[in-house]
């Protein structure tokens, strides 16, 4: 737990490290090249935000890969389920995207803190690269392959998948994501332990973030898909969602994961040992 905590805090202190560093950075960077400190000023968030963004991620996978939490993830990591599994896990969510949406439309009153700056990295191809692919990949390999494998070991998977889920929301600060994270966080963490594989939490991360990025680049005045589709439309599209949702972990759940090493296959049912070792 102790390292679990420390990982995510460690992280977020190289996304300040990184973000004090850049300021600095940029405007030496303009006066020496003889820029205009005024102009760079007003777009500032827009050059700035994903060198740095990306500059973080890359000390974060660097201190993964030298503290050998990447080697400790083991090859069954990177193993692709088979592609009927992984199709049920498309379709559930499919179910938990709208689900999630439905939960945060009541929540409207959050705040949303980091909506300029979502926005302004939404504005350029590195922005985009950043949010829909490399973010993911970084925070699977984070929040599953290192915190969620972690906590398997040291309690049940019901309160690893539980904290897991926490700690991926809380990670997120922005009020108006940490609900919507810790849900999908919960899936996400459930998804490695039936098949101690990273590649379906990546491929449904990226597909999460891709959306997000193409709502606000086709619909930003649309707050709630209830704007988007009006009634009875909506409604109708919830109902679904529920029962394709509920159906799609009925038909995992009962799915053999056909790629993941013997001892994991059907993992859900196979209980950690209790003399595994433990990560303090």
């Amino acid at each position: 737990m102790k390292t679990s905590v420390k990982l995510v805090v460690i992280y977020l202190l190289i996304q300040l490290a990184c973000s004090l560093l850049a300021g600095p950075i940029m405007v030496a960077y303009v006066m020496l090249s003889g820029g205009d400190l005024k102009a760079m000023e007003a777009n500032a968030m827009e050059v700035v935000l994903a060198p740095v963004m990306l500059i973080s991620m890359a000390f974060m996978l660097l201190y993964l890969w030298k503290g050998g939490f990447l080697k400790k993830m083991g090859p069954e990591a990177w193993n692709p389920v088979s592609a009927s599994y992984l199709a049920w896990t498309l379709v559930a969510s499919a179910g938990l995207i709208f689900l999630i949406e439905f939960v945060m439309s009541w929540l409207d009153f959050l705040p949303n803190l980091m909506e300029n700056t979502f926005v302004a990295m939404s504005g350029n191809w590195l922005g985009i690269l950043c949010i829909a692919v490399i973010g993911p990949v970084l925070e699977e390999l984070l929040f599953r392959g290192a915190v969620t494998r972690m906590l398997l070991k040291q309690y049940s998977p019901v309160k690893a998948i539980v904290i897991s889920g926490l700690i991926f929301g809380i990670f997120h600060i922005n009020p108006a994501q940490v609900v919507s994270a810790c849900l999908s966080g919960f899936f996400f963490a459930w998804l490695y332990w039936r098949t101690r594989s990273l590649v379906p939490g990546i491929v449904l991360h990226i597909l999460n973030n891709s959306l997000s990025v193409w709502m606000m680049a086709n619909y930003p005045d649309v707050d709630t898909m209830a704007q988007l589709l009006g009634q009875p439309e909506y409604t109708i599209c919830l109902v679904a969602s529920v029962a394709v949702f509920a159906g799609a972990v009925f038909m995992l759940k009962r799915r053999p994961v056909e790629a993941v090493p013997a001892e994991t296959v059907g993992a859900c049912a196979i209980p950690v040992p209790e003399n595994a070792e433990k990560e303090k």
